[in-house]
Formats: structure tokens, C-alpha cells, sequence
């Protein structure tokens, strides 16, 4: 009782303190007796030391005097089974993370307190790891260039043992993901203290092989998703899911690479980027560009070339540039290199020669080409397209094509790649032409040509390939065109055409289609997303398209609902601006900036005066029946009821309503129903010539947009099955008059779409282009 009223009198005073301390001294046994107490104990000696260190010398020169860190250690020592460990790992991160002044935090490493806490045994059952891993991170948060030193153990003049980060490592690889964050936390608050001492002993075995495990980790990683890219199993929605979430996990990984080399220690940079050469880069492409022979385990070529794309993205830096190049260019430079040497010997061709040595050293010491000699390498390797990289690039199948260029495209906005290299790319030195003294050629401005023909083949191949391939086929082209500046020859600009009519014919379908009200709208609104897409850079597109492209065959899954409509008509309209821009490409050499439709039309429709306007209805309001026809339906819940049909179309949109007559206005109604006019198809039922069937599109792309906005699934609830009304009519003349009458007034309504899209559809839109171009000239 007394020692409560103490408490709530004076609590934050250096008497009290002492007594703390003493009553702390005095426990032998830590158990469950009397856990409670020394955790009482514990929290107020953390809340005075806080409290000392900021308004109270006496209270920390106390702290410090009677080394009451060492009372933190001893509990630790004489606790049996108490489960005291993460309530004192708690306290003492809490202790730690609010000290503020240099000269705590200093005394707080000294005497080896903090390291004999941190290599105490413990078991880390239930929660013990985290507050164990909290600890150590609230300890690496206070460390600089003064206070690392005191929680090392150093032989002579080197470091032999740091407790803290060979702890830490113990945990690199924890299931827990909040876990495995804060040593990586950790661990990049090491490297940034920027002690040479540190950096020798963590990049020395045994404990550099940490960057080893990690590489190797990764590694399994893109094995993993491998298998998830070639699964047949899946749904195409969940397999999408699955890659993303794996491809998410996968940069994390890569972005935690690319802190450990933006620490900008070389000793550090260096084993990191040797080891993912070695473990992971080189073994990758070696065997994919036939270098090597492979060992029964490499990645398939289109998830290989996502790697390499996606370790350049995130991690880059000139050595991975120039080691990457060097290896992709490597048959071809040797080939070039010594046809050029036979012409002549000029000093540019001995810097080509420099580098063309350093890669032969990479492919000879591969484990992957122990067996392969580099007289394997023909003298005709580059006059062979179905070698090395090329290979690839005119692969039949288009994504393996698409995916090697996006590795080449990367590799040529690189810039930190060597000047040689990138002129060997040959995309970088297009403009201007740099030839290396005119003896070594440029790989892509010499098949630009074959290039060009091959992705345009993609294009217009019948039966089409997926619109995704189109899509990326058409980026690809897009840059291309720019670099090259100039236009195609014949031959392309004929494939181009033809490519060009079938996304035109592919349009105008989508007119008889039963999303052909919304083609202006998601024309307007797809335009600058399509613009934005195609202008898109090497370094910040996305490689996760190589990984979709061999699962884009539009499969539906066998659902026919109008949610896969209209993303057959969104996909169908970006293909249609693809084609506007590249053709804008072409004949302006730049994108066009805005679209024109025909709005004239709908402008001078909207401005005639409607007695009724029946379109903008709403459930529950009153309409007029006089446009209306009788018949009945069936309700599930109300029995059969007599109503009226109302079609009706102005400008681009139309409503098709159900109305019960009003019971005290004989020549009005009250909306009992509503339902989108595109897309009805009404149909006479074969067996019942009185009845019309008519199909209700239920998916609302509108609302689809703000599930995407906010992040849910998109594969959650797109599948709604579509509606269908049946109505009953009094004979059959009448029933056939209400179709006819539901198709005139969608006649009406894709008459006013077609008006508005007619300027895109005719061949003077881009024809007007040429000719804006040509008075250019």
C-alpha cells in the first residue's frame, strides 16, 4: 500500500528510482509468482530512464552508475518458464527507440550489455521472435560510425563476430513476412553506417554468403513462377492473380537488391552484383542464347527474358548493363569483330575487341559451358538469324519475339551502357547514325527491315492473334517507326493497310454488337489512355506482358455475358486507336494528340425540343403511355401483370421500359422496370408466337470502374448473368409489331453512333493526314 502511494506522489524522482532498482536487485528467481512484479519493475525503471534522459541528468547518471543494464541481463539469466523475455524485449525497445541524446544511446552499447542480450538463448516459441527481431531493429536504428564499433567483437584488425547482423540473419528467411522486413530494414541500416571494418566482414565468407542465399532464394522464386506461367490447370482470371501476386513478391525482392547497391559502397556493390551474375543472370541467358548447354533446369525463354527485364528495370547500374550486353551481343560481336578485323584494324575495333575478351572469359568459366568450346561459335553467327538473341526476335511465336526486343529495348535506353554496346543494340545510335569507324555494324538497324515485316505479319494475321499480342505488337512498332524516321517500304505498308481494314471491320461488328452505345464514350475515354500507353517508356513498361501473352487467346471461360462483350469491344476500340496512331506515325512521324469525332449530329439532335422525353425516365417516374404497347409479364414475386412496353431511343442512348398504368391518370404510367435498348435482341419464342424474349445486360461498367478504383478483384463478380424479360402479347401481329417497333428504335439509336464514328471509319481521315504531311514538306 505504502509503496503505491509512493508511486502516485513522486514517481518520476531519483528516490524512487533507487528503489526500483533495489526492489529489482532483490528478486533471485524470475517465475510465475512473481513475473507480474518484475514486469512492473521493468516498465517503471524504462519509463524513468526515458524520462531521465530527457529532463533529469541525476536519474541517467544513476542508469549509469550502478549499470542497471546489466539488472536486464541478469533477469534474463535467473527466469524460469516465466516467459518473461518478450515483455523485457518490449521494455528495452521501447528504452532505446526514445533515447535521444549521443551519449545514452553510447553508454547503453558499451560493456557488451546489449550484445550479451542479443546472443542470450532463447526460445522462440509463439510471439518471442518478433519482440526478439523488434530489439534488434530498435538497436540498428541508433546505429552511426561512433557506436557501431561498440557492438563488434574485433581480433587485431578485423572484426571476428557482430553479434547484431549475424542474429539478424538468422531470421533473413522467416516465414513471417512482417519478420523478414524488419531485418532487411536492419540490415540496410548496417550497410549505411559505412564502416569499412563492417563492410569487410560482411562481404567476406562465411557471412557474405548471405548475398548468395538471397540470390539463390530469388532464383527458386522465378522457378515458382515459371511453373505458374506453363500451369494449364488454372482459370485464366485466377492464373492471372496467382502471376501478379508472385511477380509482386519477386520485385519487393529486387527492390531490397537495389537499396543494398544504392548504399554506393563498392565492396558491398561488387559481391552483391557478382552474385547475381553468377547465380542467376548468367545462368539464365547462357543456355537461352545458345551459348551454353543446358543442365535440365532453366527457366523457359519467355518467363528467362521477363527476368533479365525486370532485374535491368529495378536494379540496373552499368556493370549489370554492360554484362547483360555483352553477353546478348556476344555471338554477333564475334562474328563482326572478326570480319572487321579482315577489312581493317582500326583502335575502335580494339575497345570492341576489349569487351568481346571479358565475355568470352563469362561464357568459357559458366559452369553451363564447361563442356562447350568457343570453336562452336560459327564464323556465319550473325548471317544466321536463328541464333544467339535473333533467334528469338524472329521467333514464330510472338510472344518470345515481343519479350526478347523488350529486353533490347531496355537495354538501349540504358544509360549507363557502354557506348559500344549500345551502338552494337543499334537502336541508340539511329538517329544520327554513329557507326563504330564503319566496320562493326548495328544488330537492329540491319534487320530492321525483316523486324518490321515480322511484327507487322502479327498484325494483320488471319486468324487474328489476341488483342493483347496486337496491343504490344503495335507498341513495339510505334517505337520503332520513331527511331527509324522514315516510313516503311512497299511490302510493309501493305501489311500495314490490311491490318489497319481489319480493325475497322472489327469495329463496325462491334456496331451490331450490344455495347455499341458506348463505343464514342470509351473511344473518348481509352484515347488518352492509349496515347499515354504507347508514348511509354522501355524502363517503366511493365514486363509482366511477356508472362500474359502465351495465355491471351480471349478465353471466356465458356461465359458469353455481356461483361465479356464488353471487354471484347474495349479491347476492340484500343486497337483501333493502335492503328489511327501508327498509321499517325507514319505518314506526321507523331502521335496524334486528340480525337475528332462527328459530335455535329447529336449537337444539332439534342437541341429539338421533346414533348416526352421518355430516355431520361427513372424507376418509379411517370410516363406517357401513348407510345406504349400492352402486353403482360410474370413477376416473381407479384403473379402475372398487365403493362406496357415503351422503346425508346434519342441521340446515342435508349431505354426500353415496363409501365403499369396509373390508377387515376388513364394516359400515364409508372416505370416499373428499366432496362438498356442495345442489346435486347428480341426475339419471337418458335413454340409461342405471342411471346417476346428480350436480354437485359446486367454488367455495369461504371460500376466496374470504381471496384477497379478501389482494388478489388476484378475477377470477383464480372460474371453476372444477364437479365431476360418475357413479354405476353394479345396475338401475334401484336407481339411482331412490338420487335419490329424495339428494332426501329435501335435502328434510331446506332444510326446516331455510326454518324459520330463515320469521320475515323473513312480512309480520307488518315488520307487528310498524308496530305497535311506532304504540304508539310
Amino acid at each position: 500500500m505504502w509503496r503505491s502511494l509512493w508511486r502516485s506522489i513522486d514517481r518520476f524522482s531519483l528516490q524512487y528510482f533507487k528503489y526500483v532498482i533495489n526492489e529489482l536487485r532483490q528478486i533471485k528467481v524470475v517465475d510465475w509468482h512473481n513475473r507480474e512484479l518484475v514486469i512492473d519493475l521493468l516498465q517503471s525503471i524504462v519509463e524513468l530512464v526515458t524520462y531521465g534522459d530527457r529532463q533529469d541528468p541525476l536519474i541517467f547518471e544513476y542508469f549509469m552508475e550502478y549499470q542497471v543494464l546489466a539488472e536486464f541481463v541478469r533477469v534474463l539469466k535467473i527466469s524460469k518458464n516465466s516467459r518473461i523475455e518478450a515483455p523485457l524485449l518490449q521494455y528495452l525497445s521501447i528504452m532505446i527507440q526514445n533515447m535521444n541524446s549521443d551519449h545514452s544511446i553510447y553508454y547503453c552499447f558499451s560493456n557488451d550489455y546489449i550484445n550479451n542480450i542479443i546472443g542470450h538463448k532463447f526460445e522462440f516459441g509463439g510471439d518471442i521472435a518478433l519482440y526478439y527481431v523488434s530489439f534488434l531493429r530498435a538497436v540498428s536504428n541508433k546505429l552511426n560510425k561512433d557506436t557501431v564499433c561498440l557492438l563488434l567483437k574485433v581480433y587485431g584488425d578485423s572484426v571476428v563476430s557482430f553479434p547484431l547482423y549475424d542474429e539478424a540473419l538468422r531470421f533473413a528467411h522467416h516465414g513471417e513476412k512482417m519478420i523478414q522486413t524488419a531485418i532487411r530494414a536492419l540490415t540496410l541500416s548496417i550497410y549505411n553506417v559505412s564502416d569499412d571494418m563492417v563492410y569487410q566482414y560482411i562481404t567476406t565468407p562465411p557471412v557474405s554468403k548471405y548475398f548468395s542465399d538471397l540470390v539463390s532464394s530469388l532464383s527458386k522464386q522465378f522457378f515458382h513462377l515459371d511453373a505458374l506461367v506453363h500451369a494449364t490447370e488454372m482459370r485464366t482470371n485466377q492464373k492471372r492473380k496467382e502471376l501478379l501476386l508472385e511477380t509482386d513478391k519477386i520485385v519487393d525482392d529486387l527492390y531490397y537488391f537495389n537499396d543494398m547497391l544504392g548504399v554506393g559502397q563498392s565492396r558491398l556493390s561488387t559481391v552483391v552484383i557478382e552474385n547475381l551474375l553468377r547465380i542467376l543472370i548468367f545462368p539464365i541467358l547462357l543456355p537461352l542464347l545458345q551459348l551454353g548447354q543446358s543442365n535440365g533446369s532453366n527457366l523457359s525463354a519467355v518467363t528467362s527474358f521477363y527476368t533479365v527485364s525486370r532485374l535491368l528495370q529495378v536494379i540496373g547500374g552499368k556493370g549489370m548493363f554492360n554484362s547483360v550486353a555483352g553477353v546478348i551481343l556476344y555471338p554477333y560481336m564475334t562474328s563482326s569483330v572478326r570480319d572487321a578485323i579482315e577489312r581493317d584494324s582500326t583502335e575502335s575495333i580494339s575497345h570492341a575487341k576489349s569487351i568481346l575478351s571479358e565475355m568470352g572469359k563469362v561464357v568459357s568459366s559458366s559452369p553451363e559451358t564447361e563442356k562447350a568450346e568457343n570453336s562452336s561459335l560459327p564464323r556465319d553467327t550473325v548471317s544466321n538469324k536463328r541464333s544467339g538473341i535473333l533467334a528469338h526476335v524472329f521467333s514464330d511465336n510472338p510472344s518470345l519475339s515481343l519479350a526478347s526486343l523488350f529486353l533490347l529495348f531496355i537495354l538501349e535506353e540504358a544509360k549507363d551502357l557502354h557506348p559500344l554496346l549500345a551502338q552494337m543494340i543499334g537502336l541508340n545510335g539511329m538517329q544520327n547514325m554513329i557507326a563504330v569507324d564503319g566496320n562493326i555494324g548495328n544488330l537492329l538497324v540491319k534487320y530492321m527491315d525483316q523486324i518490321l515485316n515480322a511484327l507487322l505479319k502479327v498484325l494483320a494475321s488471319q486468324p487474328p492473334f489476341s488483342i493483347l499480342i496486337q496491343w504490344h505488337t503495335g507498341w513495339f512498332l510505334r517505337k520503332l517507326l520513331i527511331l527509324q524516321g522514315k516510313g516503311l517500304g512497299d511490302h510493309n505498308f501493305e501489311l500495314l493497310n490490311t491490318s489497319y481494314q481489319q480493325s475497322c471491320e472489327c469495329l463496325q461488328k462491334e456496331l451490331d454488337g450490344c455495347w455499341f452505345d458506348h463505343i464514342p464514350e470509351v473511344l473518348r475515354n481509352e484515347w488518352p489512355n492509349c496515347k499515354a500507353a504507347l508514348e511509354e517508356s522501355s524502363q517503366c513498361k511493365d514486363p509482366f506482358f511477356v508472362l500474359e501473352l502465351d495465355d491471351s487467346q480471349q478465353a471466356t471461360d465458356g461465359d458469353a455475358t455481356s461483361y465479356f462483350a464488353w471487354k471484347r469491344m474495349v479491347e476492340t476500340v484500343k486497337v483501333f486507336i493502335l492503328h489511327l496512331q501508327l498509321k499517325s506515325c507514319i505518314f506526321k512521324g507523331e502521335l496524334l494528340q486528340e480525337l475528332l469525332l462527328n459530335m455535329s449530329s447529336v449537337i444539332a439532335d439534342s437541341s429539338k425540343t421533346h414533348a416526352s422525353d421518355i430516355a431520361s425516365a427513372s424507376f418509379g417516374s411517370e410516363v406517357s403511355l401513348g407510345l406504349g404497347i400492352p402486353c403482360t409479364i410474370a413477376f416473381s414475386n407479384a403473379g402475372i401483370r398487365d403493362i406496357y412496353l415503351i422503346p425508346k431511343a434519342r441521340e446515342t442512348t435508349g431505354k426500353v421500359l415496363l409501365a403499369e398504368k396509373h390508377p387515376f391518370r388513364s394516359q400515364r404510367g409508372v416505370v416499373l422496370a428499366i432496362g438498356p435498348l442495345a442489346g435486347l435482341n428480341p426475339k419471337v419464342d418458335e413454340d409461342h408466337p405471342t411471346w417476346l424474349h428480350l436480354q437485359i445486360r446486367e454488367f455495369e461498367p461504371k460500376l466496374h470502374k470504381i471496384k477497379v478504383r478501389g482494388h478489388q478483384s476484378s475477377g470477383m463478380s464480372n460474371h453476372v448473368a444477364d437479365g431476360r424479360w418475357t413479354l405476353g402479347f394479345s396475338n401475334a401481329k401484336a407481339c411482331e409489331a412490338a420487335r419490329l417497333l424495339i428494332l426501329e428504335e435501335i435502328r434510331k439509336q446506332r444510326s446516331s453512333v455510326e454518324s459520330i464514328l463515320a469521320p475515323l471509319l473513312q480512309d480520307s481521315y488518315l488520307g487528310n493526314l498524308s496530305e497535311t504531311e506532304s504540304q508539310d514538306e
